[in-house]
């Protein structure tokens, strides 16, 4: 069986069946949006509903020859099922269509080839379209599939099946040893962040909630933003200042969407660590989605399977200038930590407060104060200069030092185990009266 497959601007038909076994079922909203973002052209959608998918087509017979009619009527080039089609499923349906038919992973596998940019990304795209395709390569070999023998015709013992199969395992055990020298690569940089105490702070989310837009609007960037599914897909970070916390470094990742193919997690693993590693997660949220609801709880499963559901998480309502009743505002719980923060990252509305809600979620553990040091003290001062935790630095009268500090907690005690000095022996210029002699040892 073979037929031309054109390469792109294909006349598409989208075919959505309602599963009652299916506990969530797909959005047949977001799958025309799916298909759009991938570049093809849908000129109908055919829609039904079964209490169970049948083995050999997925759909019943007088729904396929419905299909077969709609495919001839607008000579369409493409059939999409927003289900996932077992291989013989894909199979059956195109020799009985005469053309091609694809499913849901491989229409995300699509997308995701075509925003690919970096190498990393291309590489953990083509992994995935790899594993996708290792179970699909019967298609185009059915004509060698048996070996034969006689003179002339006897070859190295594996039919040419077999040997696709070979040479692909072997391109997928390759991609795999970059992606993991990628992934020591993205350790070694995590690492130097820790050892410097700069937190990291990622973007996280339901695909085009809005994440692009709200890194560019913090970071004063020109990442790649589009009101289409799955618009970035490369990571980016940038490392910006905040007044009470110093440097952090922030990552915008891909998106998250419902059914995510497990073939993207596994190949994205080097990229979603970065999530999985951060000091604290923004869960941007599109507040005007009508399911909203839903998308919070696809991302939050996909944060649980790579590891970072326990992770510190904000949630950021992007978007609030679609919505007519609400304003730019900060959620907190009963102990007063920011727990949401509701702006638009178009406008530019309530931006200075997620500035606000991190420097508070950050902050809580960074020493920020001015410490007075005698003069014999001069190897904890030479310490915390080292650590970059002086901002300022003046003299009394009696020689102390009085220094304005800032420096995370964890990384001051560990400059005063190092000198045998408690946190608690330490002595403060706005704890001391002005007639409080320093002269002593503290």
């Amino acid at each position: 069986m073979f037929f031309d497959r054109p390469e792109s601007g294909e006349l598409a038909v989208l075919v959505h069946l309602n599963l009652s076994h299916a506990q969530d079922a797909e959005d047949p909203r977001e799958f025309e949006e799916l298909v759009l973002s991938a570049g093809g052209d849908p000129v109908a959608f055919l829609t039904g509903s079964r209490i169970v998918p049948t083995a050999k087509f997925l759909i019943s017979t007088g729904k396929l020859e419905e299909l077969r009619q709609l495919v001839a009527e607008h000579k369409a080039e493409l059939v999409i099922f927003n289900h996932t089609l077992t291989p013989s499923q894909e199979r059956n349906l195109e020799r009985e269509l005469q053309c091609r038919v694809l499913d849901r992973t491989g229409l995300i596998l699509d997308i995701f080839a075509q925003r690919a940019r970096t190498f990393e990304g291309k590489l953990q795209v083509e992994l995935a379209q790899l594993r996708h395709t290792a179970t699909r390569l019967i298609r185009g070999w059915t004509h060698l599939e048996r070996q034969k023998g006689g003179i002339g015709l006897r070859g190295p013992g594996e039919t040419q099946l077999e040997t696709d199969r070979r040479l692909l395992r072997n391109r997928i055990t390759m991609i795999e040893q970059r992606l993991e020298k990628v992934r020591s690569q993205r350790e070694q940089g995590r690492r130097s962040r820790q050892r410097a105490a700069i937190p990291t702070v990622s973007l996280v989310g339901y695909t085009n909630a809005g994440k692009s837009t709200l890194f560019n609007r913090i970071t004063g960037s020109d990442v790649y933003a589009e009101n289409k599914l799955f618009a970035t897909l490369d990571p980016t970070m940038r490392r910006i200042e905040f007044a009470d916390i110093g440097a952090v470094v922030l990552a915008d990742t891909v998106g998250f969407i419902s059914h995510l193919p497990h073939k993207l997690v596994e190949a994205f693993r080097a990229t979603l660590e970065e999530a999985s590693n951060s000091t604290l997660l923004l869960h941007v949220i599109d507040s005007a989605a009508e399911e909203r609801a839903r998308n919070i709880e696809q991302v939050d499963l996909v944060l649980e399977e790579i590891g970072a559901a326990d992770l510190p998480q904000l949630r950021v309502y992007n978007k609030v200038d679609l919505l007519t009743d609400t304003e730019p505002h900060i959620d907190r719980d009963d102990a007063g930590r920011p727990t949401a923060v509701w702006l638009s990252a178009q406008t530019g509305e309530g931006c200075g407060l997620l500035a606000e809600a991190i420097s508070e979620l950050l902050g809580k553990e960074v020493v920020n104060g001015r410490l007075v040091l005698t003069p014999t003290q001069g190897r904890l001062r030479a310490m915390l200069y080292t650590q970059q935790a002086v901002v300022e630095e003046a003299y009394r009268d009696d020689g102390a030092s009085l220094l304005q500090i800032r420096v995370p907690k964890s990384d001051l005690l560990r400059i005063l185990s190092a000198e045998s000095i408690a946190f608690e022996h330490l002595i403060w210029a706005d704890d001391i009266s002005a007639e409080q002699d320093l002269s002593g040892e503290l």
